[in-house]
């Protein structure tokens, strides 16, 4: 859990323009619980951050963002089916103990100023300590430290990963059988429920 917790809401998504109107997009109020102050960003600022984690945090599993769309991006029902996965998404972030301390994702949060945002940008983007590198950040502890109980927590881990990826291949068995399967007979008994359904509605028709 996130030692310092806080939450963060995402609202009010307004169509906004720049360059004389030949640019148009979406903007959120981002309102974090902290500090009560809202900053306004795109999806585009929310995919500048999501990929900073990933090239940040290479060990830790971030969560997709919603999907990009080339049309349709201004209609009401898409623009509220992405904030509500903004939300989600958002609530991941914040409750995350690691990932809600970074550095970048603070500066997404609290930045409202166009010119600091560009310079707290450029900073993450030049930082060096990603991926791999993060190890060179690991600082031994101050303390004795127990080798019995060092090593059970090494033991832990390696079974906790081990049943991780057993369990992870047997999903990825079981998520392909049923493709195949949805690819197959499944596929001609959903295309003869789907006629089922157009014969019903074309029953409505003759009224």
């Amino acid at each position: 859990e996130n030692p310092q917790p806080f939450t963060c809401s995402i609202e009010d998504p307004t169509k906004q323009t720049k360059f004389k109107g030949i640019k148009t997009y979406i903007s959120y109020r981002v309102t974090p619980s902290h500090t009560g102050c809202p900053v306004y960003r795109r999806y585009k600022h929310f995919d500048w951050l999501y990929n900073r984690l990933l090239h940040k945090f290479t060990v830790i599993s971030v969560p997709h963002l919603p999907e990009k769309q080339a049309t349709g991006r201004f209609e009401e029902d898409f623009i509220e089916k992405r904030k509500r996965r903004l939300i989600l998404w958002m609530n991941h972030m914040t409750s995350h103990p690691v990932l809600s301390q970074y550095e970048g994702f603070e500066h997404f949060l609290m930045c409202a100023d166009d010119k600091q945002w560009k310079l707290g940008k450029r900073r993450a983007e030049k930082d060096e300590m990603v991926g791999a590198h993060f190890m060179l950040t690991l600082q031994i502890p101050s303390e004795h430290q127990d080798l019995q109980d060092v090593e059970e927590r090494v033991d832990n881990f390696k079974a906790f990963a081990k049943k991780m990826d057993d369990s992870v291949m047997q999903l990825t068995h079981v998520a392909s059988e049923l493709v195949r399967k949805h690819l197959g007979g499944f596929r001609k008994e959903f295309q003869r429920l789907g006629h089922a359904f157009q014969s019903i509605s074309q029953a409505f028709q003759l009224d």
